[in-house]
């Protein structure tokens, strides 16, 4: 039975005009949620859920019997692979099941990392936004070690979309890495990515969006996007490397000078370090989040935007401030050097779609480790 086409949700907030109309030439998503800049009180210690961990599996490449020095030499050979840490912290409101984002960690090749973020708009259809995502994410998880995919990233989305049935909506990433440093990454709508190298971020993914606040999305129903309408794009990349992968929750509180400073303070390349780097900037994007006097990235680019306060509030010098409260997700990977085992067949078996443990996006659990961070690191930036 199809759906009845769901209210937009618009740009909303005290200070500030109405949202454009939608332009004729656009078809909308539906379900599209349109959030305005908001604070509200919440505890200031963050409880953090049990975190998803990734031991790689080490798959060798077969060595040609033409070249018996070749193989005497590669008895022990280093590729190169991502140590994960993740973090999901969601929105206030929606602490109690968990958010509606949805992220998975895979073992495939050099690793698989994908971030999924529900259109909240579907809750005034009574429908749970978290349900689409998680499916999406699942059939992501379930189809990167097909034979046709061969780290195909937009692939790899159009597949996830077409196998999930839920209603609903969700801008989606995923990055794959090979194992010679290869990463192809595929986006729709306003998940991000961010390189660095020797610390510094080098390279960053640039939101898809119908109009402010409004991303693309892919969606159960007819006018939404599809993976033909991704941003798609390869990396080569080194040991040494980060990769930091979040959902809009964290691009929307967080510069990319912070992301910078607070990986430079949880510095290594191992595992453990990438999940402090994790909960550290999740734990800064939802401090940020609840100010209403920092002038955070989505304050400044409504701004840009045309939004602002009336001009009487701007001749008494305030201006249009606060972050905005969301679902975070994080993913931060650095890339290391694995020394693998000899050469030896290794068997895949069918992966079968994962539970919902499994790939990251289950209920926080409560007594979660406390990830402290640096005072300070945004002030006096904005």
């Amino acid at each position: 039975m199809a759906m009845a086409t769901p209210p937009i949700a618009r740009f909303t907030h005290p200070h500030l005009p109405a949202a454009p109309p939608l332009p004729g030439a656009i078809r909308w998503s539906h379900g599209v949620s349109c959030t305005g800049v908001t604070a509200s009180s919440f505890p200031r210690l963050v409880q953090f859920p049990s975190s998803h961990s990734c031991s790689h599996r080490l798959v060798v490449n077969a060595v040609s019997a033409s070249h018996p020095q070749a193989a005497a030499d590669s008895s022990a050979s280093i590729e190169l692979a991502f140590a994960v840490g993740a973090n999901v912290t969601p929105h206030p409101d929606k602490v109690a099941k968990g958010g509606e984002d949805a992220y998975f960690v895979s073992n495939y090749g050099g690793g698989v990392i994908g971030i999924a973020d529900g259109v909240g708009g579907w809750a005034e259809q009574n429908v749970d936004p978290a349900l689409f995502s998680k499916e999406f994410m699942a059939h992501a998880e379930a189809a990167v070690s097909s034979e046709e995919m061969e780290f195909n990233a937009q692939m790899l989305l159009a597949k996830a979309h077409a196998a999930t049935t839920s209603i609903g909506a969700a801008t989606a990433i995923v990055a794959l890495l090979e194992r010679n440093g290869t990463l192809h990454v595929a986006s729709v709508g306003d998940c991000g990515l961010r390189i660095l190298r020797q610390g510094r971020i080098v390279f960053a993914s640039q939101p898809q969006q119908h109009y402010f606040d409004c991303p693309y999305q892919f969606s159960s129903e007819e006018g939404g996007q599809s993976a033909a309408d991704a941003v798609v794009f390869k990396a080569e990349l080194k040991e040494g490397d980060t990769i930091v992968m979040g959902s809009d929750g964290l691009f929307d509180n967080v510069y990319d000078r912070d992301i910078e400073a607070t990986l430079s303070i949880f510095g290594g390349s191992d595992q453990d370090s990438a999940q402090r780097s994790a909960n550290a900037l999740a734990a800064l994007a939802s401090k940020n989040s609840r100010d209403t006097t920092y002038e955070s990235p989505y304050s400044k680019e409504a701004v840009q935007q045309g939004f602002d306060v009336p001009w009487y509030k701007k001749v008494l010098g305030k201006k249009l401030t606060g972050g905005k409260m969301d679902d975070i997700t994080v993913i931060v990977s650095h890339v290391v050097k694995e020394q693998t085992p000899p050469v030896e067949a290794v068997i895949e078996e069918e992966n079968p779609i994962p539970k919902t443990q499994d790939i990251g996006f289950d209920t926080p659990q409560t007594g979660g480790v406390e990830e402290q961070f640096p005072e300070g690191l945004a002030e006096g930036w904005a």
